[in-house]
């Protein structure tokens, strides 16, 4: 038996003196490998990321077995036909690896990240500055007596209420501590990476410190 190919057997199903039986279909007797130095790795998109990935972009994995070493990796197709598993669809997407040092081998699991988008010298803020919103009290009729009642029973928490975070235009808005005081300022987002957020518009400048949340004082 000669392999058609100048490469790695990865598996044999078959063992030396067996009887191959004739039939209208081949037996798989080898599985083979060309070169084991350029691999692919294929990878399931979910639906909703799918329309931001495509061939040509960079991405980084790792693998169980060197926990700590990033491999890079560029996407080569990204699969028409979805499949779906546990009620979640999903594209194939198949990306090119280098594997000059053999380290990878074939079957290992991997996770990998997909850069999609690349920002130069980008003015980032958290996240959490762009949900936060300072509680401020309700101001509600105050009545000239008390009576009994109102004296013996203990009153309920003062409600308070959010400022909208949000300004006309669908611009953002974040707050930064002036005087002791919250002050907002106008901002118009842009890219984020669902941690970070970049800034494309407004007074907001590097190195000023916006407010994330808010410490509760202690009775």
């Amino acid at each position: 038996i000669r392999s058609p190919i100048n490469g790695v057997v990865l598996a044999r199903q078959i063992e030396p003196g067996q009887t191959v039986a004739a039939s209208f279909q081949a037996p798989v007797l080898f599985k083979l490998a060309e070169d084991l130095a350029k691999m692919e790795l294929q990878v399931d998109i979910d639906e909703a990321d799918v329309g931001q990935v495509e061939a040509g972009q960079k991405a980084t994995f790792s693998v169980d077995a060197w926990p700590g070493r990033q491999y890079t990796a560029v996407i080569t197709r990204v699969g028409f036909g979805s499949q779906e598993k546990e009620g979640v669809v999903s594209y194939l997407t198949v990306l090119e690896v280098g594997n000059d040092d053999l380290s990878l081998r074939p079957g290992m699991t991997g996770t990998a990240d997909i850069t999609t988008l690349t920002r130069e010298n980008a003015l980032l803020v958290p996240n959490a500055a762009l949900r936060f919103t300072p509680a401020t009290p309700l101001t509600g009729k105050k009545k000239s007596g008390a009576n009994l009642v109102g004296m013996m029973m203990p009153r309920p928490p003062r409600q308070t209420r959010k400022v909208q975070e949000t300004t006309k235009g669908g611009n953002q808005r974040v707050w930064v501590l002036r005087d002791g005081q919250p002050v907002a300022i106008d901002v118009k987002t842009g890219a984020t990476n669902g941690r970070v957020t970049e800034i494309v518009g407004g007074s907001l400048k590097a190195g000023m410190q916006v407010i994330t949340e808010a410490l509760g004082k202690q009775p």
